[in-house]
C-alpha cells in the first residue's frame, strides 16, 4: 500500500490534475477513472483528486473543458461514421433487395385500381358535409362570443347600478337619521315651551 500525502497542492499537482481530467473528457472516458489515475501519479487519494478538481482548478479551465467536450463529440462522430459505413452500404443492399418489389408491386396495384367518378363524388360530398357542419359549429361559436360579450357588459352596467343605488341608499339613511334627529329636537322644545 502506497503512502498518501497530506501536503497542499502545488501548481505542478494542479497542472497534472487538469491535463488528465481534460484527456480522461476528450477520449469520452469519466472524471472518476481520471481522479483515480491522478491519484495513483500524486501519490493522493481519488476523492481528494475529485474534490481539488470540483473545488479550484475546473473554474480556470472551463474553456478547456468546452474545447474538450467538443472534441469528445466530433470523435464520436468519426467512430460512428467509420463502424456504420460498412453497416450503412449492407443494410442499403437489404432495403433494396427486400423494398424494391414491393414497390414495384404496389405501382402495378395504384395504376389497376382506378378510382370511378362516383367514388370521388361520395368522396367530396363527405367533405362537404364535414365543412358544412364546421361552419355551422364556426357559426354556433361567433354567437355564443356575442352573447358572452353582451351578458358581460350587462353584468358590468348591473354592478354599476348597483353600486349607485348603495350610495343611495347610504345618503337616504343618513338623511333620514338627520330628519329623526330634527323632529325628536323639536319635540324636546315643545315639550320644554310646555
Amino acid at each position: 500500500m502506497s503512502i498518501v500525502r497530506q501536503d497542499a497542492w502545488t501548481n505542478d499537482e494542479d497542472l497534472v490534475l487538469a491535463e488528465v481530467v481534460l484527456r480522461h473528457i476528450r477520449e469520452g472516458s469519466t472524471q472518476l477513472s481520471a481522479f483515480e489515475e491522478v491519484g495513483e501519479r500524486l501519490s493522493r487519494t481519488a476523492a481528494a483528486c475529485g474534490f481539488r478538481w470540483n473545488s479550484c482548478v475546473r473554474k480556470k479551465y472551463e474553456a478547456a473543458i468546452a474545447i474538450a467536450k467538443k472534441q469528445r463529440k466530433n470523435l464520436k462522430k468519426t467512430k460512428l461514421t467509420e463502424e456504420h459505413k460498412d453497416c450503412d452500404v449492407e443494410i442499403a443492399q437489404e432495403f433494396t433487395e427486400v423494398v424494391k418489389p414491393k414497390l414495384e408491386v404496389a405501382k402495378k396495384e395504384i395504376s389497376t385500381s382506378q378510382l370511378s367518378v362516383d367514388d370521388v363524388i361520395k368522396f367530396l360530398v363527405s367533405k362537404k358535409e364535414v365543412l358544412s357542419s364546421n361552419d355551422d359549429t364556426a357559426n354556433e361559436n361567433r354567437e355564443l362570443k356575442q352573447k358572452l360579450t353582451d351578458l358581460s357588459n350587462e353584468n358590468e352596467k348591473l354592478k354599476k347600478d348597483l353600486l349607485d343605488l348603495q350610495e343611495n341608499y347610504e345618503v337616504m339613511k343618513q338623511d333620514y337619521k338627520l330628519l329623526i334627529d330634527i323632529m325628536d329636537r323639536a319635540k324636546q322644545m315643545s315639550v320644554a315651551k310646555n
